[in-house]
């Protein structure tokens, strides 16, 4: 049954979305689709954009949740009644007992009704350490025999929460002061079963390492608030800091100790399946430290690829390296390999295929062709990083016996890396960026790779082009080539 609601909501629309045919019809979301509003439906957006309240009617709520379910819409929610003493924090742990201090320490500026440290069998005489910091700051300390896991670890420490919110965070994190203040509020709404705020990298500004994790790290999922969704703009969110309802990741939701990589993944996108909201929420922050190394930086991305193909297993179509239209990769292709005519007429016939999927729209002949082409130019990203990732042993083995092949990939290497070089703080001069952004692409296709031998999959490696135009779900909105792809996941 759907959760309405709360009649005390605020909403606000997604930057992506667009009001059409004199407010009766929205465009946008994640993914992109079209929304045919009544009059009533109508008066209720004029409404949520001047700020006013979702109101104490049925269908109104219904609406409203049919608007953040589809990312055209954000909540803006009071105040919930779940404070700091609701909230038990759970700190997975394996040496470092530096690193565990410093989130001890800003934990317990939070006046948390607890804090429960699980050591995953840190050897002594680190592990002597781990548990006197645990016991210096007043946590509870539980200690694996074995080594098993954070999985295993955040499993145990869910066994002596008693509050009715946990908050997983990881050692060596830093969550910033008031960090619970815009999580809890979320749990306001009864939909919504977990909320991470973003990560935000930090580290010494000598290193190039450092400067470049900085740019590209990927905990750090952006400045702008989802529902987290596979598929959607953002697609996961990492457990470096989870605040979830306790009786929502108990049970048959517990994190699965079967993965050593992706295990957080996994549990959100299990949490989503099952109905339940996971939203991201970039006004609250924590801090988490970079890998100053070069081994470190390429040990962790290679790791991170290879949980694609157990997440594969556990959520099947949820990881392709890409997923675009088939027109926009055959447009791509073919002014990749030197015939950028030919790529406009493919992509002036998939313009021509898509008004008629827009009949509900009064004019949809310039719609389509804003949707077709954003859809188009945006999936040059997502392509070009299935080329240098999961896809460069293919790319480079053409790369030997073609000369195009060897431009389109170099193209492809450059394109991302001078776009996220561009994006970026610039802090680091941009050829040791782009040949960092390499390595780091090249460690995490290898993972990908080893990950898929393991499973005996290639699940990881095969695209979705899907339908065109496509086809919506039956009782839903109609979905439409997205302006925002979603990335492929990092996996954390």
């Amino acid at each position: 049954m759907t959760k309405l609601v709360p009649p005390e909501f605020r909403l606000a629309l997604d930057p992506s979305v667009r009001v059409v045919d004199d407010g009766r019809a929205l465009v946008g979301g994640s993914p992109t689709r079209v929304l045919r509003l009544t009059e009533a439906g109508a008066h209720l957006v004029t409404r949520l954009r001047g700020g006013q309240p979702v109101g104490k009617r049925a269908s109104a709520q219904r609406l409203a949740r049919r608007l953040l379910d589809a990312g055209m819409a954000h909540p803006r929610p009071v105040t919930s009644h779940y404070g700091p003493s609701d909230v038990t924090a759970v700190v997975p742990c394996y040496g470092d007992p530096d690193g565990l201090a410093t989130t001890l320490r800003a934990l317990a500026r939070s006046e948390l009704a607890g804090v429960v440290v699980v050591d995953d069998a840190t050897p002594a005489p680190a592990g002597e350490a781990v548990e006197a910091t645990a016991h210096a700051f007043g946590a509870r300390y539980l200690r694996l025999p074995v080594n098993r896991g954070p999985a295993a670890a955040r499993n145990l420490g869910l066994t002596a929460v008693g509050t009715p919110i946990v908050a997983f965070v990881d050692r060596d994190v830093e969550p910033e002061p008031r960090w619970l203040d815009r999580l809890l509020d979320h749990f306001a709404d009864p939909a919504v079963v977990a909320v991470a705020p973003r990560i935000r990298p930090v580290g010494e500004r000598g290193r190039a390492v450092a400067r470049y994790e900085r740019t590209r790290s990927p905990l750090d999922l952006g400045p702008h608030e989802a529902r987290v969704h596979p598929r959607t703009r953002v697609g996961y969110v990492p457990s470096t800091v989870l605040v979830a309802r306790t009786d929502a990741v108990a049970g048959t939701h517990r994190y699965d100790e079967a993965l050593r990589f992706g295990e957080d993944v996994d549990l959100v996108w299990r949490l989503a399946e099952d109905g339940g909201t996971v939203r991201y929420e970039p006004a609250s922050h924590a801090h988490h430290p970079v890998r100053s190394g070069l081994g470190a930086l390429l040990r962790q991305r290679f790791d991170y690829g290879s949980a694609a193909a157990p997440l594969a297993r556990r959520h099947p179509g949820a990881v392709p390296p890409v997923a675009v239209s088939p027109w926009s990769m055959a447009t791509w292709l073919l002014t990749a390999v030197g015939h950028p005519a030919s790529g406009l007429a493919v992509a002036a016939i998939a313009t021509a295929q898509l008004p008629p999927k827009l009949h509900q729209l009064e004019h949809p002949w310039p719609e389509a062709a804003r949707l077709a082409g954003l859809g188009t130019w945006h999936a040059w990203r997502p392509l070009a990083d299935a080329v240098v990732r999961p896809w460069w042993p293919i790319a480079a083995a053409a790369a030997v016996v073609s000369k195009r092949a060897r431009r389109a990939v170099a193209a492809a290497a450059l394109a991302t890396s001078v776009a996220d070089w561009v994006a970026g703080d610039r802090s680091l001069d941009l050829p040791r960026f782009v040949a960092l952004h390499v390595a780091d692409d090249l460690a995490y296709g290898a993972g990908v790779w080893a990950g898929c031998l393991r499973e005996r999959t290639v699940a990881p490696l095969v695209p979705d082009f899907g339908p065109w135009p496509p086809r919506s779900a039956p009782g839903d909105a109609q979905r439409l080539p997205s302006g925002n792809p979603s990335e492929h996941p990092a996996a954390p």
